[in-house]
Order: C-alpha cells, then sequence, then structure tokens
C-alpha cells in the first residue's frame, strides 16, 4: 500500500498494526468518557437517594439467622428447649412497609419418640439450623423471579415444634427432655417482628408450605388481628391441605396421624370451645 503524497509504502504487517492502535485508541476514549459517566449518575444519585431498582442484584441474597432471645422467658422454645429464630431480609422503596412472612414446612412428629428423634434436627432445634440461608422463590429479591413481593419485608420462621407452631403444653416431658410450645413460638416471633416494624405494615401476607401450608391457615385470623383496620392481609397456604381419604389399605391414615399428633402436643386446647365441639382432634 502506497499513500499519495507521500513516499512511504506499507505492507500487511504495518496495515494491521495501524488497525490495532486506532481501535486501541478508541475503546480507551469510550471507556474515559463512560467513568466519567458513572461518577456522574452516582453523584446524582446520593442526592436522590436509592430506587428499587438499585437494591436488586442477580447474586442469590444470604440471609442470617435471627434468634429471639426473649422467648425463653415465655417458654416459646423449640423441642429440645433452645431458642425459636427466623430470618428477616428487610424491604425497601415501595415495600418497606409491606410483610410477607413464610412459615417452613417439615412434617410432624406424632409421638414421644418420633418427637425425641426430631430434636435433634433442624425441625426440632436451633443447634442445627443454618445461619444463613439463601432467599429464593416467594422470599427473592430478584424482581424477574418474584415481581410481587421482591421489595417486601421477607421473613422465613423456622419450623422446630413439630406440629404446625400450633402445641402448647405448659410442663416439659421430662423423660425425653421435650417441650411441645409452637403457639408460643408463634406468639413470639411475632411479637419481635411487631418491634421491628411490623406493627406499621400497610400490607401483610402470611404463606407456608405443607406443614407450614397448614399452619398458615390455623394462624390466619391471629395473623390478621395483629394489624391495624386499615392494613391488607392474606393468608396463603401452599399444599397445606390433606385429604381425609382411606389409604390403600382402606384406612383412614392422615386422619388418625393428625389425631396423634394434637393429642401428643395437646394442640386442642389452642381451639376454641366451639371448635373442639364440633370437630375430633384429627380435623
Amino acid at each position: 500500500m502506497k499513500w499519495r503524497g507521500i513516499g512511504i509504502k506499507w505492507g500487511c504487517t504495518e496495515y494491521s498494526l495501524a488497525v490495532v492502535g486506532l481501535v486501541t485508541i478508541a475503546v480507551t476514549v469510550l471507556v474515559i468518557m463512560n467513568t466519567e459517566n458513572i461518577d456522574n449518575i452516582l453523584k446524582l444519585r446520593a442526592v436522590e437517594g436509592p430506587r428499587d431498582n438499585d437494591m436488586t442484584t442477580d447474586a442469590p441474597v444470604l440471609v442470617d439467622l435471627t434468634l429471639v432471645e426473649s422467648a425463653a422467658v415465655e417458654g416459646a422454645v423449640c423441642l429440645d428447649g433452645t431458642l425459636p429464630g427466623y430470618h428477616l431480609d428487610r424491604g425497601f422503596g415501595s415495600g418497606s412497609n409491606s410483610w410477607l412472612i413464610h412459615l417452613e414446612g417439615g412434617g410432624w412428629c406424632n409421638n414421644l419418640m418420633s418427637c425425641a428423634m426430631r430434636k435433634k434436627t433442624h425441625l426440632g432445634s436451633s443447634l442445627y439450623m443454618e445461619r444463613q440461608i439463601i432467599f429464593s422463590g416467594i422470599l427473592s429479591n430478584k424482581p424477574s423471579e418474584n415481581p410481587d413481593f421482591y421489595n417486601w419485608n421477607r421473613v422465613k420462621v423456622r419450623y422446630c415444634d413439630g406440629a404446625s407452631y400450633f402445641g402448647d403444653m405448659e410442663d416439659e416431658i421430662q423423660e425425653y427432655n421435650i417441650y411441645f410450645r409452637g403457639q408460643r413460638i408463634w406468639q413470639a416471633i411475632m411479637h419481635d417482628l411487631l418491634v421491628k416494624g411490623m406493627d406499621k405494615a400497610d400490607q401483610g401476607l402470611l404463606s407456608g408450605c405443607s406443614a407450614g401450608g397448614l399452619a398458615s391457615f390455623l394462624h390466619c385470623d391471629n395473623f390478621k388481628e395483629l394489624f391495624s383496620r386499615h392494613a391488607k392481609v392474606k393468608c396463603l397456604g401452599d399444599a397445606g391441605l390433606f385429604m381425609d381419604m382411606k389409604d390403600i389399605s382402606g384406612a383412614y391414615h392422615i386422619r388418625s396421624f393428625y389425631n396423634e399428633v394434637v393429642t401428643t402436643q395437646e394442640s386442642i386446647w389452642v381451639w376454641e370451645k366451639s371448635h373442639i365441639d364440633q370437630l375430633t382432634p384429627g380435623f
């Protein structure tokens, strides 16, 4: 290649190097311009304050376990006598006064032996609970994954009583060192959340899955009473209904199983008298 008016001849190598040099200069200029723009945007945001989208991230959210220190005074303890707990990820922006409470599931224990075994797991003792968990699904902070609730105050209540947060036996079962205090756990955690701002909520949603889904039905009325009469409060039970049907052997297994759960943990006394008169414990 020969440039007109200049007595210089370039070969392919020189030409390639020139192109690379020009591209490098152009990219450097663009980076400098972008950096200046970003600095200006950050300065503007510092004045305006954070927006909803500023608080979202593609990285999974790890949320710390909070143990309710005041619960022991009320006897609100897990099967093994340890403190109950929950995970709270604070809301922001338009969701800062909205609260979503998700009750963890995990089956039930229906007699003293199964409860004694359960107390040695994360479903019966806070000693075995993860200190951090990932929030996903309905608890996610990603708008793409959880568009309705991503910026709400999102809480996962840990399940450690074995009876859908509903047992209430006064005395410890000393032979097995077991406590049945699910109802007190529910009350202690709700009180702790009210102190942390849930008392000012304008929206509330109680959810749960499986045993937690059943618990969302059992505690729905009480949950609504925690909020002002102007707040919108709903309950969502995911897979929380269990069919009262004969199994393959012809027996009503789920009915007898629930009878054992309720009788073992004295959950029956939590119900209003009118409910007790009309239904057996299994219902």
